[in-house]
């Protein structure tokens, strides 16, 4: 059985009066520890893509299924709650809270899921230490570079030992140095704790390092 499964996933936004296709009848499959690229030109779909994988958006048509469950029929508590525990997001424009630490922001994940604070701060402040942070735990965003912002992020999408890892864009607003610097510790982390990780991106040489690739274009796979 496959980790995740998408089916015919269709999905438009209003525009004024208008109604803007985005994703037209995208089928697919992810297996476990799956490394998959999704491709594609600015406004192809891959955000929209990964948002509806991840229960942040809904669909207009078509199902996920998540290791045999069908995640468009949870209401959105149970998604939020299902959300929290399985998956971790790695934003292009970081998401960081700009009134929390380094350290506070990576235990967000955690601390809705009711863990232990003490066994979280432990747990956050090695994954800092991992990426290269253990300098900057009580530092807030405003005071840590672009690619310190997305190592924050990284740690905090592992927080919960996630199965599934969605990056959006992550080296997107990183120089090409920080950007691969980025990559290799995310896939690092990622191959170490067997996740499966999903990384929507228009660069090719990041397309070219996972053992899949899928190109959107105009909404079609």
């Amino acid at each position: 059985m496959s980790l995740l499964r998408a089916e015919n996933l269709t999905k438009s936004y209003r525009m004024g009066r208008r109604l803007v296709p985005v994703l037209r009848k995208v089928s697919f499959e992810v297996e476990e520890s799956d490394f998959l690229a999704l491709r594609g030109a600015s406004g192809a779909g891959k955000s929209t893509l990964l948002h509806l994988l991840g229960g942040l958006d809904t669909v207009d048509e078509g199902e996920i299924w998540f290791r045999g469950q069908n995640l468009t029929t949870l209401p959105p508590r149970l998604m939020a709650e299902f959300r929290n525990k399985n998956i971790g997001f790695v934003f292009q424009a970081y998401h960081l809270l700009p009134e929390l630490s380094a350290l506070e922001n990576v235990c967000l994940p955690g601390r809705m899921a009711r863990h232990s604070i003490r066994e979280l701060e432990a747990k956050a402040t090695d994954l800092l230490q991992r990426v290269g942070l253990g300098d900057r735990l009580d530092h807030r965003p405003s005071e840590l570079s672009g690619g310190e912002q997305q190592r924050v992020a990284i740690a905090r999408a592992l927080i919960n030992d996630p199965i599934l890892i969605l990056a959006d864009e992550p080296t997107g607003n990183l120089d090409s140095k920080t950007g691969d610097e980025t990559i290799d510790l995310l896939l690092s982390l990622r191959k170490e704790r067997g996740a499966t990780l999903v990384i929507a991106t228009h660069d090719a040489d990041l397309a070219g390092r996972a053992a899949r690739v899928i190109q959107l274009s105009d909404g079609h796979l």
